[in-house]
């Protein structure tokens, strides 16, 4: 029987920011997407993932969803076959005006999906950056994401934005996981940072890291062929028990 994987969207994200990857795991796993609905906590996306998925399983999560994967690895360890954690983070909120600068801007853009709609989010979120600069003129690129953003309403992110801010510390959980496990992310990731990703992988036992050249948040749709290749090589490991 293929194994299964789960693949995890991140903030206002669907099925979409993962469908280079789903196409081309396919011959090597079953392949299904979480969709986080209108939940408004990191726990209760992960506790979804886990009732419905099989005994065993592999998970890979992008930006938000890295943490929604951390939060099954919280609830689950013993179920899952390999972990991937692309594009993320593990830290809470925080503390003082750092804080409070990103509780700030992050409500604004709430506002904003409210006042104006989400393709406005969406053209405004990009520019933050969150692609490589040099993809900001890309419109078959950004026009896919504005799209699918736009899939989404102003409640459902506003709901996902309070998962982000109430995020639970998940420092801890990186040194208890033991199955073959990647950290990834864009070279030129402005907003989850190459530092960040190897200050994660040093504190997985065995875990693997890989950084996309060229490439920013949205790892997943700026290069699908180098995520691709990177997430096959994971994905083969977990089946042998490699790390």
């Amino acid at each position: 029987m293929a194994p299964t994987l789960i693949l995890i969207p991140g903030l206002a994200c669907d099925a979409d920011v993962w469908a280079p990857q789903a196409a081309a795991l396919s011959d090597l796993a079953t392949i299904s997407v979480a969709d986080h609905g209108a939940r408004d906590s990191l726990g209760a996306m992960a506790e979804a993932i886990i009732a419905a998925a099989p005994a065993r399983f592999a998970i890979a999560g992008h930006s938000m969803g890295g943490r929604v994967a951390l939060e099954v690895v919280r609830r689950a360890p013993e179920r899952l076959t390999g972990v991937a954690l692309l594009d993320t983070g593990c830290k809470p909120l925080a503390e003082g005006e750092a804080g409070r600068r990103e509780r700030s801007e992050r409500e604004a853009l709430v506002e904003l999906a409210r006042r104006e709609g989400m393709r406005a989010l969406a053209r405004r979120w990009l520019r933050l950056p969150m692609v490589h600069p040099e993809r900001l003129e890309d419109c078959a690129l950004t026009e896919r994401i504005v799209d699918m953003f736009a899939r989404k309403t102003p409640e459902v992110f506003a709901a996902q934005v309070r998962a982000l801010l109430e995020r639970p510390d998940a420092t801890p959980l990186l040194q208890r996981i033991s199955c073959p496990t990647l950290v990834l992310c864009g070279a030129d990731d402005a907003w989850s940072t190459v530092a960040a990703h190897r200050e994660m992988a040093a504190l997985i036992p065995g875990s693997t890291l890989s950084s996309i050249a060229r490439c920013g948040h949205m790892a997943t749709l700026e290069r699908p062929q180098e995520v691709n290749a990177v997430l096959k090589a994971w994905l083969e490991s977990t089946r042998t028990g490699e790390g």
